[in-house]
């Protein structure tokens, strides 16, 4: 029987159900394309509560982190939030993860729905030789997500919290809605946005999730904000270029093959997996993630074959239609010599070989979209 997140009493009467990762989640409310379509020009709202959250607290917690990931939490600014992977004795990754930093000996880690108990088993059976304790809060908090460019003026109106002071990457402590939540500026879309775990709200008396949810709707109701389900979640983070867990990365490939090189930090360090990854980024990988988009018509699929002068040389691990480029695009994994951006390969679409370009993620003009764009969002 499939788990309920925190608001599904929400997502049942409103939007279209699908089971993902063993929750009962929504596909969409109105439909992909215009909830996709709303967090690029306006915001929109996810129930992100399926995901795992642990408290990892302790004197050894720095030192515990920075074993247990490529990267050195001991660099880490206190407030401040990175991503990282947990990592196999093989170099593999275990999970994607999101870490938040409170101080030297108090961190807050986001992990995918799927992994929860297996990454929540793994860590503490690292934790022997730590001063250190591991607590999943997951169903004793709810997590939501607000992304798109109105996001932050928005939800300034229901909170406490000054968000001009809170940078990408960057958390605080408030109320929003009246409360006690966490706002970090993350997210998986690519656009500016924050991702809000609401603290001590049980599964079974979810009243403070869904005042939170309810409010951001209402106040974003006249701006164009909509409820998001995971169509438009996995849209939005393939056009920003972004992994999924189980397709995109997984136990047998590194970071360094998934082009995620930047979760390693560069110091002498012991950390699990060192070895393969070190000599990766010494030597070089057979093959790399890389991007592509399709030059005419045909919207790539996952396991669609990729081929190169008629012989298959990898296949597609996310592929979709782009609301934005209004074409199909997609990633995968091919033969690190033919990894070189501009270069014309083939998928394979129901046995019919479509052209398309290996190009630089995210799909869209930053400029226009994204995190990155120039002009500033009003209300």
């Amino acid at each position: 029987m499939a788990r309920k997140s925190h608001l599904y009493e929400y997502h049942r009467v409103h939007g279209k159900i699908t089971e993902f990762s063993g929750f009962d989640m929504p596909l969409w409310y109105k439909g992909i394309i215009d909830e996709h379509l709303a967090v690029r020009n306006a915001a929109g709202l996810f129930d992100v509560s399926h995901m795992g959250r642990i408290w990892i607290t302790g004197k050894g917690a720095t030192e515990f982190l920075s074993y247990v990931l490529p990267t050195n939490a001991s660099s880490i600014k206190d407030g401040r939030a990175f991503y990282s992977t947990i990592c196999n004795h093989d170099g593999g990754i275990i999970d994607d993860i999101i870490v938040d930093r409170f101080s030297n000996d108090r961190y807050l880690v986001i992990v995918n729905a799927g992994n929860r108990e297996k990454d929540f088993q793994w860590l503490r059976g690292k934790t022997e030789s730590y001063e250190v304790h591991l607590e999943d809060f997951s169903d004793s908090s709810a997590l939501v997500a607000f992304q798109g460019p109105l996001a932050a003026p928005l939800l300034q109106q229901i909170t406490n919290i000054d968000l001009k002071d809170v940078r990408r990457f960057g958390f605080s402590e408030g109320l929003v809605a009246g409360e006690k939540s966490l706002i970090a500026r993350t997210g998986y879309t690519g656009e500016d946005g924050f991702e809000i775990t609401i603290f001590d709200t049980p599964l079974a008396k979810p009243d403070r999730a869904l005042k939170v949810w309810n409010d951001i709707l209402n106040i974003g109701a006249s701006h164009g904000v909509l409820p998001c389900g995971l169509g438009a979640r996995d849209s939005l983070r393939l056009e920003a270029g972004m992994c999924l867990y189980g397709q995109d990365i997984d136990d047998n490939t590194t970071p360094v093959e998934a082009g995620l090189s930047y979760v390693v930090s560069d110091d002498k360090r012991n950390f699990i997996g060192k070895q393969k990854i070190a000599a990766q980024l010494k030597s070089g990988t057979e093959k790399k993630r890389m991007a592509f988009s399709m030059i005419g018509v045909g919207i790539p699929r996952h396991g669609f074959p990729i081929t190169f002068s008629g012989k298959s040389v990898g296949s597609v691990t996310s592929g979709t239609f782009s609301p934005i480029l209004k074409k199909g695009i997609g990633m995968g994994y091919v033969p690190t010599p033919l990894a070189e951006l501009g270069r014309t390969i083939s998928i394979d679409i129901r046995g019919s070989e479509k052209s398309a370009q290996l190009v630089t993620p995210p799909f869209y003009d930053t400029s226009i979209y994204g995190f990155k764009r120039k002009v500033s969002a009003q209300i």
